[in-house]
C-alpha cells in the first residue's frame, strides 16, 4: 500500500504540473519557442512563437480561414508567409491575407487539396477554434515594389499574397487585377476584391483567362500567385512577372546527374536527374530531417563547403545562399558537391 500511495501522489503532482503549464500557456498566447531548425552559419531561423486559434471560418467552397492570436506580433508587409507547425508535425507556408498594422493576432487562408501531400486536409479537418498552433515567421521574398502601375494576377487561392496589396495601394494609384477561378463559389475574398476594385479594375473569369487579353503598360509592376499552369502560362506572357508558387517547378527536364560528397560522413553519393539530395541523403543517413519537401521551410537546410549550387528553393537569402542549400529541391550547377553532413 505504501508503494501505490506514492505512486499516486506522484501521479497527481505530475497532474497538477501539466494543468499549471497549460494554464500559462493559454495565459500567454505569445510563447517563445526554440528555433525548429538548427542555425546554419550562424544565422538562426525566425523564433517560433505559440499563438491561439481565435477563429475559424469558411469563406469560400474548399477555403478555411484561421485568425490566430498573440501579443507584440512581429509586423510585415504585404506578400510575406507564415510557417505553420501542424498537429502531426508537418510544416506548411501560408500567405498572410489579414492587416500588417494588426500586432494582435495574424490571419492564414488555406484550400483542401483532395489530392495533397495531407497539409490542408489536416488544417481543414483538425485545426479547431481555441487549440494551439506553432508558428514561425512572418517571411517575404514577395514584396510589393514602387512602381508607376500594377497588374496583379490571382488564380483561386492566389488571391491571398495579393489582397494585403491591394488594400496598400493608394487611392490613386492605377492597377488592375484578373482574378480566376473554378467559379465564383470557389473564390475567396472576391466580394472585397469587387469592392476595393471599383471603376473597372477588376476582371473576374470562371475558368481559364485570356492573358493575351491582359494589357500591360510600360514601367508596370506585375505580379501572380496560383497553381503552377497558370504560374507557367503568365510567366511565359510577362518574362519580368514577380511570382508566389504554390509548390517548386518538379520537372526533372534538364536536370543532369552529379555526386554529393558527405565530409563528415566520410560517405559520396550519386544523386540522379529524376531525383532529389535529401532523397539520395536520407538513404544513407535516414535521421536526416525534413518536413515540406518543397524548398519553403528551411528545415533541410545544410551547409555547402564545396561545388555550385542551383538554388531552387522558395526561401533563403541571397546571403544564407552563399553558403548553404534546401536539399530537397535544390542541385548543383558544377559535378560535385560537398555538404557539411
Amino acid at each position: 500500500m505504501p508503494k501505490l500511495r506514492t505512486l499516486v501522489l506522484v501521479a497527481g503532482a505530475a497532474l497538477l504540473t501539466r494543468r499549471a503549464l497549460r494554464r500559462r500557456v493559454q495565459a500567454s498566447p505569445l510563447w517563445p519557442l526554440p528555433a525548429l531548425d538548427p542555425p546554419i552559419s550562424g544565422r538562426p531561423r525566425s523564433q517560433a512563437l505559440r499563438l491561439l486559434v481565435a477563429s475559424r471560418e469558411t469563406v469560400a467552397e474548399g477555403v478555411v480561414q484561421l485568425r490566430l492570436e498573440g501579443r507584440g506580433l512581429p509586423r510585415w508587409e504585404p506578400g510575406a508567409h507564415l510557417d505553420l507547425v501542424l498537429p502531426s508535425g508537418l510544416v506548411r507556408q501560408y500567405s498572410l491575407c489579414g492587416d500588417p498594422e494588426d500586432t494582435s493576432s495574424y490571419t492564414v487562408a488555406t484550400r483542401l487539396v483532395e489530392d495533397g501531400r495531407g497539409g490542408s486536409r489536416e488544417v481543414h479537418e483538425q485545426v479547431t477554434e481555441g487549440m494551439e498552433l506553432v508558428v514561425r515567421g512572418p517571411r517575404n521574398r514577395f514584396p510589393l515594389v514602387e512602381a508607376p502601375s500594377y497588374v496583379f494576377v490571382a488564380g483561386g487561392i492566389g488571391i491571398t499574397p495579393l489582397l494585403p496589396m491591394l488594400r496598400a495601394l493608394p487611392e490613386h494609384a492605377e492597377w488592375r487585377l484578373l482574378y480566376a477561378g473554378r467559379d465564383r463559389a470557389s473564390m475567396p475574398f472576391l466580394e472585397e476584391v469587387e469592392k476595393l476594385g471599383g471603376g473597372g479594375r477588376v476582371t473576374v473569369v470562371e475558368g481559364r483567362p485570356d492573358l493575351d487579353a491582359l494589357e500591360v503598360s510600360e514601367g508596370a509592376a506585375v505580379y501572380a500567385c496560383g497553381p503552377e499552369g497558370l504560374m507557367a502560362a503568365v510567366a511565359a506572357r510577362f518574362p519580368d512577372v514577380r511570382l508566389e508558387r504554390f509548390a517548386p517547378r518538379t520537372s526533372s527536364e534538364g536536370n543532369a546527374e552529379f555526386e554529393v560528397e558527405l565530409r563528415r560522413s566520410g560517405r559520396t553519393l550519386t544523386v540522379a536527374a529524376d531525383s532529389t539530395v535529401l532523397a539520395a541523403v536520407r538513404r544513407e543517413l535516414p535521421v536526416t530531417a525534413y518536413s515540406c519537401g518543397q524548398g519553403f521551410c528551411g528545415t533541410c537546410q545544410q551547409r555547402v563547403l564545396e561545388g555550385e549550387i542551383d538554388h531552387r528553393d522558395e526561401l533563403l537569402t541571397d546571403e544564407e545562399r552563399g553558403d548553404s542549400m534546401l536539399i530537397c529541391v535544390s542541385r548543383a550547377r558544377s559535378d560535385r558537391l560537398v555538404l557539411d553532413m
